[in-house]
């Protein structure tokens, strides 16, 4: 059962990326050339991408991967490109949609299957790996830990998630909508202490047998995001 301000903050996400701003997600993770503004945000979420990646193993043969909150789709290739057997899953209809354009054919020996989902659903079933990347950065502190351990239990191996560092130049920023101009502005981002995350998972009962694997803060221009991994016992 989710919080109601965990399916609140869903409902808004998902309507904003399925809507507002699938047009300007499906150009920042392309090639094709952006303003200042969003262009450090697609070197930042490359970078990002990049270590999560780093964290995986070289070879997923063998291997079930959740991509949980997809987006269009570049984790997924990579991780299949390792070998994975990737469930990639998003809430928004269009960019699944994008995704599974985008996909080439031959993604290597793993595969990949796009799904419009919540991360949350257990019907999903287990993995080995799940990658949370920038999909849970806007959601309160308690909601974070929830979705985490929901995870985790359906977990073998680790949970590498996302989440936005509290700095004072970025609280002033997402204060005053500047992530996005005008109209494409997301719901608002949920800063959070690396300190406080530790703490809130450490004190969520269900995560008592993980550990804290590596963290990572990337930050480019207007993007940061800091990236943890959790580790099953």
């Amino acid at each position: 059962m989710q919080s109601n301000t965990y399916l609140v903050r869903r409902r808004e996400l998902q309507t904003y990326f399925d809507r507002t701003a699938s047009a300007a997600w499906a150009t920042l993770t392309t090639d094709v050339p952006l303003g200042r503004i969003r262009r450090t945000v697609r070197e930042g979420r490359d970078l990002m991408r990049a270590t999560l990646l780093e964290w995986m193993p070289a070879d997923l043969r063998g291997c079930r991967l959740l991509d949980a909150g997809c987006g269009t789709g570049l984790f997924s290739v990579e991780a299949a490109r390792r070998g994975a057997d990737v469930l990639a899953v998003d809430l928004s209809p269009t960019l699944i949609t994008l995704a599974q354009e985008r996909t080439p054919r031959d993604v290597g020996p793993g595969s990949v299957q796009f799904q419009v989902d919540d991360m949350l659903n257990p019907a999903l079933g287990r993995f080995d790996y799940v990658v949370a990347m920038d999909s849970l950065i806007h959601y309160d502190a308690p909601d974070l830990a929830t979705a985490l351990a929901q995870l985790s239990s359906r977990t073998h191996a680790t949970v590498s998630f996302t989440f936005v560092p509290r700095t004072p130049a970025l609280v002033a920023m997402h204060a005053i909508g500047r992530l996005f101009p005008g109209s494409q502005r997301s719901p608002a981002l949920k800063p959070l202490g690396e300190p406080q995350v530790r703490d809130l998972l450490q004190s969520t009962p269900e995560l008592q047998n993980h550990t804290f694997g590596r963290t990572r803060y990337v930050s480019r221009g207007f993007y940061t995001s800091q990236a943890m991994e959790l580790i099953s016992a």
